[in-house]
């Protein structure tokens, strides 16, 4: 002993003891190599190597709508044993073994925490308030594939139990691991993809989401059943197990939720928002929880999901909480667990064909028992077997759900890496076969069918309209023609625009008597006889109805998909649609009002799908330069407005898939919205009473509208946008505050040749060019003919107010133009003019008149979807409001 300690004292030249370098690589150290006092350096870099992994195969697998678990375990995959490393050293330097622990425990920290996000996901209220299918659905859904899945765990027992890396267990407890292993479903995952499908809000999409609710809280419970039965030394000590856990759930429900409300009332984080303090408060109830099922013999993670169930979904609170922490979660703890799934997977270890023959079994006895149980139980519930299959589809998805169950397993040993990688092989197929197979069975055209077939519209078989469809269009019925439900895209940035443009179709303001005290009134009424009132003069018409659907961006942020399941109360007390509720009754409109949450890329289908039934559709031009709505700070970024491409492509499939006559209001000072900084003005320092007050707006007042009126000027070539554009003026003009020059520009037949070019073509095609002749004479005789039966029927109340024209013109933009720039200007002060035009886009000529080829070749540009004239006119900069209008299917 004393021999040692002298050697140790003693050391000779050749062991002359190492400090670590404490310049870091300035002094040759290496940074990749694992030094325990100080294990943050190699972390980083495993941390980094993944996380960029993870995202670079997102990218492609996002376009084929792929759910980001599965970027995430074939990036582990390919980090692990199957791909990466098998390149000689590769492991050993990047995710030595000694390292792993500190990698398995941020993983751990951030499943328990992502398992906290999924427990506020869950919205028992689609439980309860769809119970009866969801019921069937659910326990189908689960009944028949944990019967198969304890099936096939005979097979697996006897071959894979004694493997390395397992602990002896009874084939009981194996079975339900198994069984359970087969039965779950991915319910996060499940949402995403709803989401993505645009299916969240449809019969499939509420049946699937009401039956993953329960299926997931069911197997949780089945799964902290099996892993208490691993942990337990004996039966007994399982018993107490799960009656801690019995008893710490009722703990939650009944003591610890209540005081937790408490706090939260007193606090005004239910109205207000969580607090720091708040947050704080409720994360450590997570990490308590978790750490109770942890030491009880029970996986933190359920101590976790028990304590997001319990949190309040009152006021968007579990919206809130999961805003503040989910980016963190879901960008780094999320990829390093999920990345360690397939670190510990190993592809190699599918060598022979029996393993084949299991991994082919178990992703069919998977999909199939998902699929086939889910599917009968919604046919036995009425839906349509397309729709049952959707089902079916949907259920059998997997995902992270599955993986954790997995990890569990392979943690406590039930599991062996080659077992472990089976199930990993069988939950990475039936994730990725959820999205193409659902969109198979339940695509678009068919979802549409399945409405109007459900509202009465189409006869199912063979799809024809029910009812008859006029074939002609009477022009001397412009009062059955006039706009009764009018639909408005409600953008926060253009909400002093569309209010200014509805209250207009409210038509002329009812006059009222004064009021008078309710005691005066009773006391003049007694002794007198029921005189009947002023304001009753002639019955009263019926108002416009205005719905405003107002539409959210659906990321891929799970609070974002949480908003989905409380899109009534999002409705109920959203700012903007209840500016816009008060605004329309307060100027004659019988109003409504939405919120929906959804992709980007899906408002123009919404939109138009939801615009059906209206008669007429507004959308309103960005105000920000994009598709965003949160208010600019600068406005140099959007001087041109129709420069906006996402923006273009937005109206133009709006403009492409709408039934009804659509308008987009271009915004320039109508309604007087544009607060204009006055030139020369910037901020400077002035001699102030406060220090803290550098400057002030008080001197800076608006005041009133001194005049309301509102100009219009249309020129009017033909066609059927340009008709129903007439027609849209006519009845804005019935406001007494609005005047109108209604001009028909008489122009050479060359730029009207191809006007029914689409049309025509296919009813002439089997007749030649004469007949195309004919009918392009005969449309602009028609449209003459409308033009001078309604200057000839005008109603007196309006000749005042309208004035109609006409002018002969070869030079069709620069006359548009130049009338424009004189009817615009004739009162500066007033609320705002507005020039309206036909989009027009089939008049080829006309689209091309004065035009050079590179200004029409962008098929996002403005001109190729509001029409060159538009873009001619914006862009002459006249001072007024442009308002371009297509005419619906039926026009």
């Amino acid at each position: 002993m004393s021999t040692s300690v002298h050697t140790s004292a003693s050391p000779t030249h050749s062991s002359a003891p190492k400090v670590a370098p404490q310049g870091g690589v300035l002094e040759h150290g290496n940074p990749v190599h694992y030094d325990l006092k100080n294990p943050i350096i190699l972390f980083i870099i495993q941390a980094g190597i993944i996380i960029i992994f993870c995202r670079a195969l997102h990218y492609p697998l996002s376009k084929l709508r792929q759910p980001r678990v599965i970027a995430e375990v074939i990036g582990g995959i390919l980090l692990g044993p199957s791909v990466m490393g098998r390149i000689p050293g590769f492991t050993a330097a990047i995710f030595p073994t000694a390292a792993m622990p500190n990698l398995n425990l941020v993983a751990n920290i951030g499943l328990t925490l992502f398992l906290f996000l999924v427990g506020l996901e869950v919205d028992l209220r689609f439980l309860v308030s769809n119970w009866k299918i969801a019921l069937s659905v659910g326990l189908a859904g689960m009944a028949l594939p944990f019967g198969l899945g304890c099936a096939i765990a005979v097979g697996l027992y006897n071959h894979f139990r004694h493997e390395e890396g397992t602990v002896p267990i009874d084939f009981g407890v194996y079975m339900l691991f198994i069984g359970v292993a087969m039965a779950i479903t991915a319910f996060p995952v499940l949402c995403r993809i709803l989401t993505e499908l645009k299916l969240l809000m449809t019969p499939v999409g509420i049946i699937v989401l009401s039956a993953g609710v329960g299926n997931d809280v069911v197997g949780w419970i089945l799964l902290a059943l099996c892993v208490a039965l691993v942990n337990a030394g004996t039966g007994l000590t399982a018993l107490w197990v799960l009656l801690t856990c019995v008893g710490y759930v009722l703990l939650l429900v009944y003591a610890i939720r209540p005081a937790f409300l408490y706090v939260l009332r007193r606090s005004r984080a239910l109205q207000d928002g969580p607090s720091q303090g708040i947050i704080a408060l409720t994360l450590l109830i997570a990490l308590t929880s978790a750490f109770f099922t942890g030491i009880i013999g029970v996986h933190p993670i359920f101590g976790a999901f028990m304590a997001g169930l319990i949190c309040p979904h009152e006021g968007g609170f579990a919206i809130k909480v999961t805003e503040k922490i989910e980016d963190l979660i879901s960008a780094l703890f999320l990829p390093l667990y999920f990345a360690l799934s397939g670190l510990n997977t190993n592809l190699g270890l599918l060598d022979n064909g029996m393993v084949w023959a299991y991994v082919i079994g178990v992703i069919s006895v998977a999909f199939c028992a998902k699929f086939i149980g889910a599917a009968l139980a919604a046919r036995a519930n009425g839906m349509l077997w397309r729709e049952c299959f959707a089902i079916g589809s949907l259920m059998s998805c997997k995902g992270l759900v599955e993986l954790i169950v997995l990890n569990i397993g392979l943690q406590a040993k039930i599991l062996s890496t080659r077992t472990f990688t089976i199930f990993v092989v069988m939950a990475l197929v039936t994730t990725f076969a959820t999205t193409p197979l659902t969109s198979f069975f339940y695509p678009q055209w068919y979802q549409k069918k399945v409405e109007a077939w459900k509202r009465g519209e189409i006869d199912w078989d063979t799809g024809n309209p029910l009812g008859d469809v006029p074939e002609s269009i009477q022009y001397d019925k412009l009062e059955s023609q006039k706009i009764k439900r009018l639909m408005l895209y409600l953008r926060l940035d253009s909400m002093p625009t569309l209010l200014a443009f509805a209250s207009l179709f409210g038509g002329e303001p009812q006059k009222h008597v004064a009021k008078r005290h309710p005691l005066i009134e009773q006391t003049s009424s007694l002794g007198k006889e029921t005189e009947p009132s002023e304001s009753s003069e002639g019955a009263p018409k019926r108002p416009i109805e205005a719905y405003g659907l107002r539409l959210l961006n659906l990321t891929d942020r799970g609070s974002s998909v949480m908003q989905v399941s409380e899109l009534e109360s999002y409705t109920a007390h959203d700012p903007v649609v209840n500016t816009f509720r008060t605004f329309g009754r307060l100027h004659n409109l019988a109003v409504s009002g939405e919120v929906m949450v959804l992709p980007e890329s899906s408002f123009a289908d919404v939109l138009t799908a939801r615009a059906s039934g209206s008669d007429f559709l507004l959308l309103p031009w960005s105000e920000t330069g994009g598709m965003s709505e949160q208010a600019i700070i600068e406005d140099k970024g959007t001087k041109n407005k129709l420069t906006a491409t996402s923006y273009v492509s937005f109206v133009n499939s709006a403009f492409e898939q709408s039934m009804c006559t659509t308008a987009v209001l271009v915004n320039k000072n109508f309604g007087g919205s544009k607060n204009k900084k006055r030139k020369g003005e910037g901020i400077r320092l002035r001699r102030t009473y406060s220090s803290v007050s550098i400057s002030s707006n008080r001197d800076k007042v608006t005041a009133p509208i001194a005049d309301r009126s509102h100009h219009i000027f249309f020129p009017f070539f033909g066609g059927d946008d340009d008709r129903a554009a007439l027609r849209l003026i006519l009845q804005l003009a019935e406001h007494p505050d609005v005047t109108a020059t209604l001009v028909h520009f008489e122009v050479p037949d060359e730029f009207l040749e191809q006007a029914e070019s689409s049309h025509i073509t296919r009813s002439a095609s089997k007749t030649g060019q004469t007949t195309v002749v004919t009918a392009t004479t005969n449309s602009r005789e028609q449209d003459s003919a409308f033009f001078a039966s309604l200057r000839a029927s005008v109603p007196a109340e309006l000749a005042s107010r309208v004035v109609f024209e006409n002018a002969a013109s070869t030079s069709p933009v620069k006359d548009v133009i130049a009338r424009a720039s004189i009817e615009v200007s004739q009162n500066p002060k007033n609320a705002g003019d507005l020039i309206v035009l036909g989009r027009n886009i089939s008049r080829k000529k006309l689209q091309t008149a004065g035009a050079s080829s590179d200004e029409i070749g962008s098929t996002s540009s403005a001109a190729t979807t509001l029409g060159l004239l538009a873009e001619k006119v914006w862009e002459a900069k006249l001072g007024a409001s442009v308002l371009v209008v297509k005419a619906g299917a039926k026009e």
